[in-house]
């Protein structure tokens, strides 16, 4: 299989030469984007860099993680690989690491592979504690939007996918910046691609970082929402209508009007100082419990209803 990795270039001027000279030589193309990079790190590459496996692309201004490795993956399929790895140039992501990661999609069991550093327990303690504490917020959360609730570590840059995959979704709509990985495992749900955790040592160097926590803290949760309607309205009505469904719909009427029909009541019992009757509280009380257990069946029918068919055996021929 053809492959090609895709590196986005922002201030790691001082890591990336050691990144591009490990990077094994069953690669058959090297795509670095300059991201506007002050340092000029693509400039820096091509001059100090004879690989003719190298492709060096520039971007006028700025765009993230996320615009960066928009414009590899356009070149990638324009190249007409088989797999796009994306790897930072920053030194994090050891390069010794990419067979393991790509060899479930060549072996036809996967579509998108991604490194989680949560395997390794004696690891964890290279991670910083706030970094920790954040994916393992995130993993969750991202189980539920997604609906991969097999993986862990859904930041994790260092990722693979098959051609067939890539070319079934719009990567112009994929998040420019910080979000992209999140996003780019919700488009990979919408097409019910095959996602494979690959466990991987973390590590951490003197690279810097351009993440701002308080701006993720109010950007992500609403791109979180919508995705999550989006996931439910695609997986659960549009392309498919299932006891899944059933239970959802049913599970969710039936809680709401327990909650609101008991706060109501109860309203008016603390306005007239009149008890509630035993009745009328079992009115409120057998919906909520009824819809709370429909909803956790359709929890446990979702966690069970993971992709097991590759696309890249569906399709063998999308990416072309």
């Amino acid at each position: 299989m053809k492959i090609a990795v895709v590196i986005p270039a922002y201030k790691v001027k001082d890591q990336i030469l050691t990144v591009l000279n490990e990077i094994d030589e069953m690669v058959s193309y090297i795509i670095v984007v300059d991201d506007n990079c002050p340092q000029k790190t693509g400039e820096w590459v091509e001059k100090n860099v004879l690989d003719n496996r190298l492709i060096v692309l520039y971007h006028d201004k700025n765009k993230g993680v996320g615009g960066a490795v928009k414009t590899g993956f356009k070149k990638a399929l324009e190249l007409s690989v088989d797999i796009v790895v994306k790897i930072d140039g920053d030194g994090q992501m050891d390069t010794k690491f990419l067979p393991t990661l790509i060899e479930p999609i060549i072996q036809g069991r996967s579509d998108f592979t991604k490194g989680n550093r949560f395997f390794f327990l004696s690891e964890l303690k290279e991670m910083p504690f706030l970094r920790l504490a954040g994916n393992s917020i995130l993993s969750f959360v991202n189980k539920i939007v997604n609906g991969y609730w097999n993986i862990m570590d859904p930041t994790n840059g260092f990722i693979a996918v098959h051609t067939s995959s890539l070319s079934l979704i719009s990567i112009e709509k994929l998040s420019d910046r910080y979000f992209f990985e999140s996003d780019l495992l919700f488009r990979m749900g919408t097409i019910r691609a095959v996602v494979t955790d690959i466990p991987m040592a973390p590590k951490y160097e003197n690279e810097t970082s351009s993440l701002n926590i308080a701006k993720v803290l109010f950007e992500f949760p609403p791109k979180y929402a919508v995705r999550f309607f989006k996931r439910l309205f695609y997986q659960y009505f549009l392309r498919d209508f299932n006891i899944g469904s059933l239970e959802l719909i049913l599970g969710f009427l039936l809680f709401s009007f327990g909650v609101v029909f008991g706060a109501v009541k109860w309203f008016h019992a603390l306005a007239t100082n009149i008890p509630t009757p035993t009745g009328t509280v079992m009115l409120s009380v057998l919906p909520i419990i009824l819809g709370f257990q429909l909803l956790l069946s359709f929890v446990t029918f979702d966690m069970a209803s993971l992709p097991k068919s590759p696309i890249q055996l569906a399709f063998p021929n999308s990416r072309n």
